[in-house]
């Protein structure tokens, strides 16, 4: 599912316009910390097993045409209630994973690395799980080395409060969220470390 959206304005420093002209299609890249992953290789493989891919488009959305701050609330893995208003202020990161998707398994450093890159300057990164039981979805941060905290988001609340935004089963999908709450931009199927920090800084930059 794409958000139709003729004013929408897609990021073409690093990609390829395809034939719809919306979507773009992203060079995607292994980290080299996930390559000795069995998933991670799946994905490389390009075998689709355990999750529904995205189809790798990227999609900036113009400031005028940006719709309500997301309304959202939920829970990390630690207990922690994070409703809306955490997200005032702040450019905020949402990447919605699961531990078996291989695609995820791939990113998961590059996130890692540019939380880290961007955290001084008050970007904040959240996971948005969607499956996983905490001992899991904790393996994973482990596996990774991952610092930025999930969302335990079996129930689909957070999923719920971005919908038509984040096609259900399109995963890992991450979302650019600038400091109202609005949805900036957004990237379906694994990320492509330069693009995703484009539009990191454009947001830090409004």
């Amino acid at each position: 599912m794409n958000i139709n959206n003729p004013n929408a304005t897609p990021v073409s420093r690093r990609s390829i316009l395809t034939a719809g002209g919306a979507a773009l299609a992203v060079v995607l890249g292994l980290s080299g910390c996930a390559q000795e992953d069995a998933l991670a290789q799946q994905a490389r493989a390009g075998d689709n097993k355990n999750y529904v891919a995205g189809d790798g488009s990227v999609t900036e959305f113009a400031v005028g045409d940006r719709k309500s701050p997301v309304a959202l609330q939920g829970t990390l893995f630690d207990g922690t209630t994070v409703t809306a208003e955490a997200f005032q202020g702040k450019v905020t990161v949402l990447n919605f994973w699961f531990a078996a998707c291989a695609p995820c398994r791939v990113e998961a450093p590059s996130l890692e690395a540019l939380h880290q890159e961007f955290k001084s300057q008050g970007v904040q990164f959240f996971g948005v799980n969607l499956r996983d039981e905490k001992a899991t979805a904790e393996a994973f941060d482990k596996t990774f080395n991952l610092t930025y905290p999930s969302f335990n988001d079996k129930d689909g609340g957070v999923l719920l409060a971005v919908s038509g935004l984040v096609p259900p089963g399109a995963v890992p999908t991450t979302l650019v969220l600038d400091k109202q709450g609005r949805v900036a931009s957004r990237v379906l199927g694994e990320i492509q470390k330069g693009t995703l920090k484009s539009l990191i800084a454009a947001a830090v930059a409004e």
